[in-house]
């Protein structure tokens, strides 16, 4: 009689374990299969054969110490990285820790700080956007989207601009095709301001480094340093390292006319020192888009767009090839629409500086074949 009353409680027990159902995420978890980045590489981490500090940091762990402490820290957001892959999964999974909780800011939206952005090309070789994560915590384990058409295609994935990763793996189907793509040579490589780092993209893929990126279907290195984009040596040292396609200099915006004066020529010969055939293109900062009513925002700009001129007549006086010029007036347009406050781009301001920016560029490029 005893046994048998314990073999009914042992049974009571673990019936109900036995008959408790999978959850719908664990059905889920079995069904999809990870695939983490880190295993084929991502574009805009530059020089990827170094020590990292963090897999995801823009700057190897070297830099630390070199370039100053902002530039250090500001090198850890994954701005500019990018990474492609094909499959044929019609639905597509997402899983990314972030470096830092702060996932907006006042005037930049969760999805273009925080967010991951999804690209693929369409039946004709064109980049069309997809979908893009909306970061709710710091962690995200999300259908990043369902329902696509059927097809083996190319995408492409853009990375936060103001914050880091601490991981990021792309879920398919168990029985779906699946290949990451290696990291394309030869990048064009940015150096630059909040501006470059992508204030205030609404997405990852809308700062211009990125539409130029796809326009031009090339790598992109993205080195802005929000407010700390200043033609450092120090981080020139790194640009030279780089095998680049063309050098885009865009540091004004954080600089003024004395800075301009005394830094331009030594940047440039620093860079041609290393790379004698390289395009490099000098950009003079936009002007702030209320400059028309601020007299004193509208006399720095002028000065330094008088200082960079200046620089430059000095260089290509001096023999120095394969420099081109870029002017800053309309680089958000003439209408005062195309910033979200005076100073950093919107969407709007993106594109336009895109395609200030794609008729110079196209001309470097061609120069450098």
């Amino acid at each position: 009689m005893r046994l048998s009353l314990t073999l009914f409680f042992l049974l009571a027990l673990l019936l109900p374990l036995a008959a408790s159902p999978v959850s719908a995420q664990e059905k889920d978890a079995d069904k999809t299969t990870w695939h983490d980045i880190t295993t084929w590489g991502v574009e805009g981490r530059i020089l990827p054969d170094q020590e990292r500090a963090r897999w995801f940091d823009r700057l190897p762990a070297s830099a630390e110490g070199k370039v100053t402490d902002a530039v250090w820290n500001l090198s850890r957001d994954s701005a500019g990285m990018m990474v492609r892959f094909e499959t044929d999964a019609t639905d597509l999974q997402i899983h990314y820790k972030l470096k830092d909780a702060g996932l907006a800011m006042p005037h930049m939206p969760a999805t273009g700080v925080s967010g991951v952005d999804l690209y693929a090309r369409d039946s004709d070789g064109k980049w069309k956007w997809v979908a893009v994560t909306k970061p709710s915590s710091q962690e995200m384990n999300t259908t990043w989207i369902n329902g696509l058409a059927p097809g083996y295609r190319e995408y492409a994935a853009y990375l936060p601009l103001y914050n880091g990763i601490e991981f990021l793996k792309i879920g398919v189907p168990a029985d779906a095709k699946f290949k990451g793509l290696a990291p394309r040579d030869n990048p064009i490589v940015f150096y630059g301001t909040s501006i470059t780092h992508g204030a205030c993209a609404s997405r990852p893929g809308m700062v211009h480094t990125a539409i130029l990126g796809r326009w031009f279907d090339r790598p992109v290195a993205n080195l802005g340093f929000s407010g700390n984009g200043k033609m450092h040596e120090e981080v020139a040292d790194y640009l030279v390292q780089v095998d680049a396609a063309v050098y885009v200099i865009d540091c004004l915006p954080n600089m003024n006319a004395e800075m301009v004066e005394n830094r331009t020529v030594p940047l440039v010969k620093q860079l041609r020192a290393a790379k004698p055939e390289t395009p490099i293109v000098l950009v003079e900062d936009r002007r702030n888009t209320n400059d028309w009513i601020l007299p004193g925002r509208s006399k720095h700009h002028t000065a330094n767009h008088a200082a960079l001129k200046a620089a430059y007549k000095q260089l290509t006086d001096a023999g120095v090839k394969n420099l081109y010029y870029i002017e800053g007036d309309t680089l958000y347009g003439d209408d005062t629409e195309g910033a979200t406050d005076a100073s950093h781009a919107s969407d709007l301001g993106f594109m336009r500086q895109a395609e200030a920016f794609r008729p110079v560029l196209e001309e470097a490029l061609g120069s450098s074949k």
